[in-house]
C-alpha cells in the first residue's frame, strides 16, 4: 500500500499506524487509509458525499476521500480497486452523553439535501429482512452439508427457532408500518450499518454509512447493551438522553421493537463466519449467542416498562411469548 500511495497519490509515509484494526500511513499531520472498492464504487461515492457533508458540519474526525494524481477517486492497483481516505483530526471527546450526541448527529443528518439511492434502507426493511432470512434458509443447510461439523450441527438445530423469530419480527414490522402516529423524528437520516458508539470513537469511517430511519442506530446500540451485561439503567439512560433532544413517536417505538426482535445478531455472526472475517472460534461464539438469547428476550419483554411506556394505554402490541 505504501507503494500505491507514493506512486498514485504522492504520499510519502513517514510511519505506519494501526487504528481500529486498519493499517494507516502517516504523512505530516495526516493519516491515510485504503478502502477496498471492488464493485462498490457507486456506494462509496454516496458515502463520500455524506462524509464531506459531515466534515462541513464540524464532525472533523470523519474520514474523507482524496483524489489520486490523475484527479480520480478510485485507483486500480495490483488488479484491485481502492479508495484512499484521509484523517486529520482524531476524536478525543469521550464525556458527552452518547444518547444526546447521537440525537444531534441525526438532526444534522436529516438536513442533508439529497437522499442517497445505493445506501438507502429507508422504508424497505421488510424486503431486506425477508431477503436476509431467505438467504439464511438457503445457505445454512448448504454450508452444513459441505462441513458436517459440531458447529454447523448446532446451527442447524437452532435454524427453526431463528426462522420463527424472524417471521415474527417481519409480521410485527408489517403491522407497525400501518401505524399513523409518526412525527418529524421519523425522517430519514445519515446512520450506520451497526451503531456501536461510532460517533465517540477516534474516527468516523465513511464505509460504515447508510441512509435510514434513525431508529436503526438506536436499536443496534440497544441490541448491543441487551446482549451484554449492561444494566437496565444504562439502556434507559441512553434512550432518555436521546429523547431529551428528539422525542420518539409511537411509530418509532414500534420500529425499535421490531428491529430488536429481528435476530440480526445471528445473521451477522453467520455472515462473519462464512466470509472468514471472524477471529473467534465459531462454535464458542455461536454457543454464547444461544446462551445469551434467553436473557435477551426477557430484557426485550421488559423494555417498554423500563422506559415508562404504557404499551396497553398507547395500544402498542407486544409479543407475550417473549
Amino acid at each position: 500500500m505504501e507503494t500505491m500511495l507514493a506512486t498514485h497519490y504522492n504520499i510519502q509515509a513517514s510511519e505506519k499506524v494501526v487504528l481500529a484494526g486498519r493499517d494507516g500511513y502517516k504523512q505530516d499531520e495526516y493519516v491515510y487509509f485504503t478502502i477496498s472498492s471492488d464493485n462498490r464504487e457507486i456506494i462509496h461515492m454516496e458515502q463520500a458525499a455524506l462524509a464531506y457533508y459531515l466534515l462541513e458540519n464540524n464532525y472533523r474526525h470523519t474520514a474523507i476521500p482524496v483524489a489520486n494524481t490523475n484527479g480520480d477517486w478510485f485507483t486500480v492497483f495490483q488488479n484491485n480497486t481502492y479508495m484512499v481516505v484521509m484523517i486529520e483530526h482524531l476524536n478525543n471527546i469521550t464525556r458527552e452523553s452518547n444518547g444526546r450526541s447521537l440525537a444531534a448527529f441525526h438532526t444534522i443528518g436529516t438536513l442533508y439535501s439529497f437522499e442517497p439511492h445505493q445506501i438507502s434502507c429507508y422504508g424497505i426493511w421488510k424486503k431486506l429482512w425477508i431477503d436476509k432470512l431467505e438467504a439464511y434458509e438457503k445457505n445454512v443447510p448448504l454450508a452444513a452439508k459441505e462441513s458436517p461439523n459440531d458447529y454447523f450441527r448446532m446451527v442447524m438445530d437452532t435454524l427453526p427457532y431463528i426462522i420463527g423469530v424472524s417471521e415474527n419480527a417481519i409480521q410485527y414490522l408489517q403491522e407497525s408500518e400501518r401505524e399513523n402516529r409518526f412525527d418529524t423524528v421519523d425522517q430519514g437520516t445519515i446512520s450506520f450499518q451497526r451503531y456501536t458508539n461510532n460517533l465517540q470513537k477516534s474516527v468516523i469511517w465513511l464505509d460504515d454509512f447508510v441512509f435510514d430511519h434513525p431508529v436503526r442506530d438506536l436499536a443496534e446500540y440497544t441490541r448491543g447493551m441487551l446482549l451484554s451485561d449492561a444494566p437496565s439503567e444504562d439502556i434507559v439512560q441512553f434512550l432518555h438522553d436521546y429523547q431529551s433532544e428528539r422525542p420518539l413517536s409511537i411509530f418509532s417505538w414500534r420500529l425499535l421493537y421490531a428491529r430488536l426482535l429481528y435476530p440480526v445478531h445471528f445473521f451477522d455472526h453467520f455472515d462473519s463466519v462464512m466470509s472468514g472475517r471472524t477471529l473467534e472460534d465459531p462454535f464458542t461464539a455461536y454457543s454464547s449467542l444461544i446462551t445469551m438469547q434467553e436473557e435477551y428476550e426477557k430484557k426485550m419483554r421488559d423494555l417498554y416498562q423500563w422506559v415508562g411506556l404504557d404499551s396497553t394505554s398507547l395500544q402498542i402490541p407486544v409479543l407475550h411469548w417473549l
